[in-house]
């Protein structure tokens, strides 16, 4: 079905893959009659000549790059113009689109959440940008209608910002990513590998994109296969796949850990632009007559089948065959899997839901990025026609990706099939993927055409003793459990025709409701701020020395985004980084807020040119041992923060939060034994912390303990990557040393270090 080649390979006219090795050569100048090396066949991916087109620095090893359009959602781009606003910035400098697809029901907190979308309005007026307001389009499904085209780069501050498959290279980043972009700076990166995603035979009936996804996710998760790289989607099976098709795969190409995708485009993919009456934004996308690739991912499409990924990983994965076959162990490590993720904090059990030898789920659930393009709950609806769901107690409900999508179920009698069953229709909305809509019953199990299944993303609460579980499937066997009660079912077993309807996109409703100002400023209009849109606290340079407290040690095996900041509930927030600072690991450590606030005690009252140790008494004996090493640390030269140690954090979201939040509650770092991805490292290093590296094993300090960085700062300065640090023991004065490491940093990168923050590097 899948295999994996971890070797180079070339790619001969779009079709044939040949592994590198002695022979090759040879059988390259057979069938091409030329043998080029293998630096002049990397550049003739896909992928080397978009970069090269978007690159500024002249040097293809080192990247910085300008993108074409910007895109954001109603949780970043509040975040992203308060800071643009306060190092500077008078205008959009590229097309910007703001849209409202998350805080859209504007159901908690009061008015803060319309606040926010009043902000992101009069924000597009006085700036020049694109303004979509909530329940016409999730971001990504607009940025297909609306933005991509061929050869483009796109930058979003959501993790799934992948239009590959429309021969886009997007990349979802943090959101001072996109404030860099705003002030005329660049995207700073090593030249990525790039990895042939290698596509043959066409998908069985009743496959879906989420099927195919789900089952490369699960064949190169683990072993980290792409991370960082960019997956190029090439071979004869491409051809088999309508677009809609292959933006289903193409948006779940996050999950790998990726830095971003594309895809070759054909016929298929000119008729989409047409469809879309962006005919112009069309252009034909091969690899050169030879290729060559970093490794290869092969995929056999005709040996896909219906997949289910387990709680609480989109890698978790089986066939739905599989799991019917073996359902009682799969289960069990399941629950086991749990256990430790959760931390014991629930009692959480599966094997309940096995009923007279059938699995049953309590809902399902179509919707968002992922699933609510117009081919998917069209296929619902053919699985469905004729069907209930029923009166018990499961439920379906079914969000279209935009309002254009949802006007054609209407007119080609989808939407009428889908709620004759039960189901429910609603406006685009991400909420289901996030944690803020549909959030099932305590122990209920969730079966989603959704982007993730992380624990408590479906909005239950740990801390409140709750939880349920979301498993990841595509549409069409959602719809083929649906019509079976919620006994689980792959769509592999509908015995009737997929009807194929053709789509007519309508962009009246975006031209009488969306606001664009054509790139045209209005510095005169006044920004709306509501009272929950607050401005970043002050945050100060790197000091010469660094004290550390460890205030929370997380020894899972990854930690996500999610767990070092909430979803859901946390999303109207995000305008308040104070406010929103409360809940940092609010599910994985209740006690870390208090913690660090503690440790920021001391640096607050430092640099107020206070005696910290008058604040807090812990600091006398810290620093009397931190002397022991460096006798000239001093309160003018040694600076106090908290740090947490995670082995693998930052996988999932983009969300900048995740660091910021740390960073306000007075966080000068993370340690850890790798970074999940590339965008939770740079936003930290984008709020001024420390990325250091630990080497997995034994820890040298434990959770409380405080540590003492001398000569941080110098160390920054002179890009040294080795960093001697000390485990300090205040009761008997000790000091015993141990090495961090920084890794690689940009110029730049350290210039934000040392400043303190992406803020101050472009104030000061």
């Amino acid at each position: 079905m899948i295999n994996l080649i971890n070797s180079g390979v070339y790619l001969v006219r779009g079709e044939e893959l040949l592994p590198e090795g002695p022979e090759c050569a040879e059988a390259l100048r057979a069938k091409t009659g030329a043998a080029p090396s293998k630096e002049e066949a990397a550049r003739s991916t896909i992928s080397y000549r978009i970069l090269e087109a978007h690159n500024t620095s002249g040097d293809m090893e080192r990247l910085k790059i300008r993108f074409d359009k910007l895109t954001s959602h109603d949780i970043t781009f509040v975040g992203i113009i308060q800071t643009a606003r306060a190092s500077g910035l008078k205008k959009f400098p590229m097309p910007y689109v703001l849209t409202n697809c998350h805080n859209s029901l504007c159901a908690v907190g009061g008015t803060i959440n319309e606040d926010d979308h009043m902000f992101g309005l009069s924000a597009a007026k006085k700036y020049g940008g694109v303004y979509v307001p909530p329940h016409q389009a999730v971001i990504h499904q607009f940025a297909r209608e609306m933005l991509a085209g061929c050869g483009r780069m796109i930058l979003g501050s959501d993790s799934h910002t992948r239009y590959g498959a429309l021969g886009t290279m997007a990349m979802g980043e943090g959101g001072p990513e996109l404030v860099k972009q705003l002030l005329g700076q660049t995207y700073d990166i090593a030249k990525p590998g790039v990895v042939a995603i290698y596509l043959t035979g066409s998908p069985a009936k009743g496959v879906g994109p989420q099927d195919v996804a789900l089952a490369i996710i699960g064949a190169v998760f683990e072993k980290g296969f792409v991370k960082n790289k960019v997956m190029e989607f090439v071979g004869p099976g491409i051809a088999s796949l309508s677009a809609d098709f292959r933006i289903g795969i193409d948006v779940m190409t996050t999950e790998t850990t990726c830095l971003s995708s594309v895809w070759m485009t054909d016929e298929k993919i000119r008729e989409f632009y047409d469809i879309h009456g962006r005919s112009e934004d069309y252009s034909e996308l091969r690899p050169g007559d030879v290729a060559y690739y970093d490794g290869a991912v092969t995929v056999d499409l005709s040996k896909i089948r219906p997949m289910i990924a387990m709680p609480f990983h989109p890698s978790n994965a089986y066939t739905i065959e599989e799991f019917n076959a073996n359902m009682a162990d799969i289960l069990e490590e399941t629950e086991k899997k749990a256990r430790v993720s959760l931390g014991g904090a629930v009692e959480y059990h599966l094997k309940d839901k096995i009923r007279g030898g059938k699995f049953c789920v309590e809902q399902g659930i179509i919707a968002g990025c992922a699933g609510g393009g117009f081919e998917n709950i069209c296929a619902a609806a053919d699985i469905l026609k004729g069907r209930s769901i029923g009166s018990d107690c499961f439920t379906l409900s079914v969000y279209p990706a935009s309002m254009p999508v949802y006007m054609e179920l209407i007119r080609n009698g989808c939407a009428a099939t889908i709620l004759e069953t039960g189901a429910v229709l609603k406006t685009a909305f991400c909420g289901p993927c996030f944690g803020a809509g549909d959030t099932p019953a305590n122990n209920a199990f969730s079966i989603r055409h959704s982007t993730r299944n992380f624990p408590n993303r479906e909005g239950s609460k740990l801390q409140n003793g709750q939880i349920s579980s979301v498993a990841l499937m595509d549409a069409r066997s959602i719809a083929a459990t649906a019509a079976n009660g919620g006994i689980l079912t792959p769509a592999t077993d509908f015995t009737g025709e997929f009807t194929s309807y053709a789509y007519h996109f309508d962009k009246k409703i975006y031209e009488n409701r969306v606001f664009d100002s054509k790139g045209v400023a209005d510095p005169e209009a006044e920004l709306v701020l509501g009272p929950n849109i607050k401005d970043w606290p002050e945050m100060g340079a790197l000091p010469e020395n660094l004290v550390l407290q460890v205030v929370s040690e997380i020894h899972d095996p990854v930690t996500t985004t999610d767990e070092l900041i909430p979803s859901g509930e946390t999303s109207s927030y995000r305008s308040n980084p104070l406010g929103l600072a409360e809940f940092t690991l609010s599910r994985k450590d209740p006690a870390y807020v208090g913690r660090a606030k503690e440790v920021r005690k001391a640096e607050k009252a430092r640099m107020a040119g206070e005696h910290p140790c008058e604040t807090c008494p812990w600091v006398k004996g810290v620093m009397s041992a931190a002397k022991t090493v460096c006798p000239e640390a001093d309160r003018t030269n040694t600076g106090f923060g908290s740090t947490i140690f995670a082995v693998k954090p930052g996988d999932g979201s983009a969300r900048e939060q995740a660091a910021s939040c740390q960073k306000v509650l007075g966080g000068w770092a993370n340690i850890a034994n790798e970074y999940a991805t590339k965008r939770y490292r740079s936003n930290l290093i984008n709020w001024g912390m420390l990325p250091f590296l630990i080497p997995a094993g034994d820890l040298p300090f434990s959770n409380l303990d405080y540590l003492f960085v001398p000569g941080i700062r110098k160390a920054v300065e002179e890009k040294q990557d080795e960093i001697r640090a000390y485990r300090l023991d205040p009761e008997s004065g000790k000091a015993e040393a141990f090495t961090l490491r920084l890794g690689d940093l940009t110029d730049e990168e350290r210039q934000i270090i040392l400043k303190g923050c992406l803020i101050n590097y472009n104030r000061i």
